[in-house]
């Protein structure tokens, strides 16, 4: 499994290709900073695009909306789930 530091980096390049978010660099995504609301400030659609890239990415299905909020918190708690859960493409 991937380092957590690098895995926070992928995961934030991932956010930005993934989210077409082409202003922002992994940089400007701090890791507790809230992905959506006075965060990023990302929407609803933008967090079915996030659950496509967990399983595209990572080999992670979530059905469950209220798992889905509990991991799109922040770059933090999504790292610490695919940690758990994911299996990683090599």
């Amino acid at each position: 499994m991937m380092e957590t530091a690098e895995l926070k980096e992928k995961l934030k390049s991932q956010i930005i290709l993934f989210l077409n978010l082409t202003d922002l660099t992994t940089a400007d995504i701090k890791d507790d900073e809230p992905l959506f609301g006075d965060g990023l400030g990302l929407d609803s659609i933008d967090s079915l695009e996030l659950i496509v890239l967990l399983k595209r990415e990572y080999g992670i299905d979530i059905k469950d909306h209220k798992i889905g909020r509990k991991v799109l918190v922040d770059v933090n708690t999504m790292v610490d789930y695919i940690q758990e859960h994911g299996k990683a493409k090599a």
